[in-house]
């Protein structure tokens, strides 16, 4: 049930209890009190009317009319809270007086149960005088109803003021809690609103200092929320646009290839059924278009090893990375032995996966296209090395690749954008969750990439 309530609504709960419990814990210790309290005033007041009783009576027979005198005193003395005097024997002012003490069963009557928790006792108390020589005494008879009356006015004063007091000081906790929550609800407004992915969604930061901060981390997160989904769109988009243009690469090259090789068989083709229609054999014919088709057959072969090359390295699975590299280096060694390539494998570089050694296999081979068609090289250094990559809010640490091509050319311009190659690399290995860095300089160009296992290390 407890965790039905709302935040505003246990703060408030918990504020009335403690009032309450304040409350009934003072009104408690005046109960508890008030027999103690009872006791001691009785005490006292009897020893101060016996002393003034004392006091007055002792010049009595020096007075004309000493009798008269002394009924005057006790008429005079019962006049006093608390106590009643009467002369030893006198029943009848015994009886007036304990109607007066105790017969006033008004409003400020205690109730029973108080009467029942306090049980005050009456003292008699008993002083002896002598009117004219004779021997008598007064009685001084105290009455607790009445300390029992002002005692439990008294609770009843604090009741009514304490539970004023703790109103008032709840409506005030309730409104000064009540203005520091009020954040609260505007947060979960706005989390509704960027779950709904209203990443423009802003929070004014108010409140206590830690409610402001959570405004402003929660309006960072939204910020954070629209630029990743921007550059998740951002992404999609470049994607489409690089299977667009390599599928016009793929077409231009399969029309510009292709397509004069097909049209040279073709043309050879024709030729031979022609001299074979001739009637009369012509071998130095056949065999120049033989000779002619075979030509076009190895130029389709290579055509076809290049673009299988660009959709898919070949060897890769079958060869490893390694060897992989080792090849493909080779191959940019023999078309090009004005540059020198300086390779460095790591012998520890473990099992990486098939998407991350495809990852590193195309951006060495990227890189290199570019060193070799602008950059103006004579020497290229490859490395490739073990690196771990730092844990992030969403995962541990991973092992990776480090891959580093730099080069000796003139290094890019100023105003030099990144072409689609090298552009659809960065993103491929951001996908990834790697990285990807081009500095220039004077010395050349370094293209270093971190690249992600796929999990198995």
């Amino acid at each position: 049930m407890w965790q039905r309530f709302s935040l505003r609504a246990r703060i408030n709960l918990l504020l009335a209890l403690v009032l309450t419990l304040g409350l009934a814990i003072n009104i408690a210790r005046l109960v508890l009190e008030a027999g103690p309290r009872v006791q001691a005033e009785d005490q006292s007041v009897t020893r101060l009317a016996r002393e003034f009783v004392e006091t007055i009576v002792a010049g009595l027979d020096e007075a004309p009319d000493p009798d008269a005198r002394l009924t005057q005193i006790v008429r005079d003395l019962n006049r006093l809270r608390h106590v009643s005097i009467t002369r030893q024997g006198d029943t009848a002012e015994v009886s007036g007086n304990r109607e007066r003490s105790g017969g006033g069963d008004d409003a400020r009557s205690p109730p029973a149960w108080f009467v029942a928790l306090v049980h005050p006792e009456k003292t008699t108390v008993t002083v002896p005088i002598s009117v004219k020589g004779r021997p008598g005494a007064l009685l001084i008879t105290s009455h607790p109803n009445d300390e029992m009356s002002e005692i439990w006015d008294g609770i009843v004063s604090q009741l009514q003021i304490g539970s004023v007091i703790a109103i008032i000081l709840f409506l005030i906790t309730s409104r000064v809690v009540g203005r520091a929550l009020a954040p609260i609800e505007t947060l979960s407004g706005a989390m509704t609103k960027i779950e709904a992915g209203s990443y423009d969604t802003r929070v004014k930061p108010d409140g206590p200092p830690e409610l402001a901060a959570i405004c402003d981390k929660l309006n960072h997160l939204a910020a954070t929320l629209g630029n990743a989904v921007d550059d998740k769109r951002r992404l999609a988009e470049r994607v489409v646009s690089l299977q667009d243009v390599e599928r016009k690469e793929i077409a231009r090259e399969l029309h510009d290839e292709f397509g004069p090789h097909l049209f040279a068989l073709r043309a050879h083709a024709s030729a031979l059924t022609r001299t074979a229609d001739a009637g009369e054999p012509n071998l130095e014919a056949k065999r120049k278009h033989g000779a002619a088709i075979l030509e076009q057959v190895n130029a389709l072969q290579q055509t076809n090893r290049r673009v299988l090359e660009k959709l898919r390295p070949v060897g890769l699975t079958e060869l490893g990375l390694r060897d992989a590299l080792g090849a493909l280096l080779r191959l940019w060694g023999e078309s090009h032995p004005d540059v020198a390539i300086q390779t460095s494998i790591s012998p520890s570089l473990g099992e990486s996966g098939e998407t991350a050694d495809l990852t590193i296999y195309r951006t060495i081979q990227e890189a290199l296209t570019n060193v070799f068609r602008h950059a103006g090289a004579t020497r290229v250094n490859v490395t490739v090395e073990p690196t771990e990559l730092s844990p992030g809010p969403t995962r541990d640490s991973r092992s990776g690749a480090r891959v580093r091509i730099s080069d000796n050319g003139g290094g890019l311009r100023p105003d030099h954008k990144l072409g689609f190659g090298l552009t659809g690399m960065r993103e491929r290995i951001l996908a990834l969750g790697g990285s990807l860095t081009i500095a220039s300089g004077d010395g050349g160009v370094t293209v270093e990439a971190v690249i992600p296992s796929d999990g198995h290390g």
